[in-house]
């Protein structure tokens, strides 16, 4: 599984490439979610948006958020390069360090875990046998015999571990959003062919938070981001539709991350001269 399919959960396929393009075309901003509050109401909180436009509350949530250390991503999303639905809920950090699990539609999955230089994962049945498509019978079993629902471990610094190790990073897996909230990233041919829009869309909750909604448009594509309204405009949420359709939830910014080896057996896959990917 290449990293290009596992980060078009975070910003890479959607809201990156939405922010990108909304913030060269029409910018329409919601009079009535965006103006401060009038004088002498009281009953209601401050808009902490107050006179800002769609995009530039876009900008401000994408500098805060790839300026966490740390943040726990969970959702799904269809990716057509990965050839099904990516489900993802894993822990990661700045440090290089990630923990959780992550598979593709009905076809299994596998817990990660990346400490220090090494990575270690453990599959189950359903995911070795779905990615091992083509291969003789007697070699799929065989390997699900040997890593199936057993902890493996190998070097991140290894060359077939590149993909995995790079989406461990958080550095990694969010570049280049921060310049797309910024439109730092947009082409000039980006700029003259955009057509593309951004509103405000009132309020919700996000797991409890508080958080402003912006609907963003390009072409076909729609994307709904929601910005926490309270302390850093942290991107709380993320739902896209149209070509890769889904759902992301970010949460636990900047909270210590505590990754911890497995214990028991493990297999060294180094040794054995296994291809990890």
């Amino acid at each position: 599984m290449s990293r290009k399919a596992l980060t078009a959960l975070v910003l890479a396929t959607a809201a990156t490439a939405a922010l990108t393009a909304c913030q060269s075309g029409k910018d329409t901003v919601d009079s009535k979610s965006s103006s401060a509050p009038k004088a002498g109401k009281t009953t209601k909180p401050a808009d902490p948006f107050a006179g800002l436009s769609a995009l530039e509350i876009a900008d401000r949530s994408m500098k805060a958020t790839t300026g966490a250390s740390s943040v726990h991503l969970k959702g799904d999303v269809e990716d057509e390069d990965a050839g099904g639905r990516i489900h993802v809920d894993m822990a990661l950090s700045t440090k290089n360090e990630c923990t959780g699990t992550f598979g593709m539609g009905a076809s299994g999955g596998m817990e990660l875990i990346k400490t220090g230089d090494t990575i270690y994962m453990k599959y189950d049945e359903a995911f070795l046998r779905e990615q091992s498509k083509g291969e003789s019978k007697e070699t799929v079993d065989e390997m699900v015999s040997m890593l199936g629902g057993k902890w493996a471990k190998t070097s991140a610094t290894g060359a077939d571990s590149e993909d995995i190790a790079g989406f461990c990073d958080l550095d990694t897996v969010l570049e280049g959003a921060e310049d797309a909230g910024s439109g730092g990233s947009a082409s000039p041919d980006a700029t003259a062919t955009a057509a593309s829009s951004a509103t405000r869309a009132g309020t919700a909750e996000v797991d409890g938070a508080k958080a402003v909604v912006l609907k963003l448009k390009d072409g076909k594509d729609r994307y709904t981001l929601y910005v926490a309204a309270e302390g850093k405009p942290y991107l709380l949420r993320m739902v896209s539709t149209g070509k890769d359709t889904g759902t992301l939830t970010f949460g636990d910014y900047d909270k210590p991350l505590t990754v911890t080896k497995p214990t028991g057996e493990i297999l060294d896959l180094d040794a054995l001269g296994t291809q990890t990917t």
